[in-house]
């Protein structure tokens, strides 16, 4: 049975035997059954390379130990509202604090006021002109999560884009965070795969 740790654009965690490209965390979620119990327990929100140092856990979701989420790519990483480690993505991370021009607490701080709204812990949507938007940035359409590429959006499935459509002129529901879409604008590409083969 597929482990509740397979994270959405919009940040929700499902279950799902597709694992992903990209690794990350934010807190231990989950309880001494491996049952998710929250939707994150830190404001550092985390994307991860698979493999560093040969470092292995197994069983995933070990009691008192951080949750492993996965990712099917970086887009969607930064859609959910997560950035580069400064472990084991420390070029990365280094690039990354320049073009936001602070350190990780401030990001952090900034990053989670972008991902939920005031005093609640639902997620916040932003508006935003379409066609503005950078490639890699995430649009709800019709309830569902869109990735932004070229003149398309693709829809976001748990193992790949699915479908394709031209993209439409007007303002959206930006799903990925406003600081987050910045630095896709410089055309951010890290160490971990930017974008699922699907795309």
């Amino acid at each position: 049975m597929p482990l509740q740790n397979r994270v959405t654009p919009l940040g929700e965690l499902i279950a799902d035997p597709a694992r992903g490209l990209v690794y990350g965390n934010r807190g231990c979620l989950h309880d001494e059954n491996g049952r998710i119990r929250r939707s994150f327990a830190v404001k550092r929100w985390i994307a991860c390379r698979l493999e560093f140092k040969d470092w292995r856990r197994t069983p995933l979701l070990q009691p008192g130990r951080f949750t492993e989420l996965f990712f099917l790519d970086e887009a969607t990483a930064f859609a959910a509202g997560h950035r580069p480690c400064a472990l084991c993505r420390r070029a990365d991370y280094d690039r990354f604090v320049a073009l936001v021009g602070a350190r990780a607490d401030e990001i952090d701080e900034r990053l989670h006021a972008e991902r939920l709204g005031p005093g609640s812990r639902e997620r916040r949507l932003h508006r935003a002109r379409q066609r503005g938007l950078p490639d890699g940035a995430f649009v709800l359409e019709g309830g569902e999560a869109w990735l932004v590429l070229g003149g398309e959006l693709l829809l976001w499935a748990p193992s790949g884009y699915a479908e394709r459509r031209p993209r439409p002129d007007g303002d959206v529901a930006l799903i990925t965070p406003p600081s987050l879409v910045e630095v896709l604008r410089t055309g951010w590409r890290g160490v971990v795969p930017f974008l699922h083969p699907s795309a």
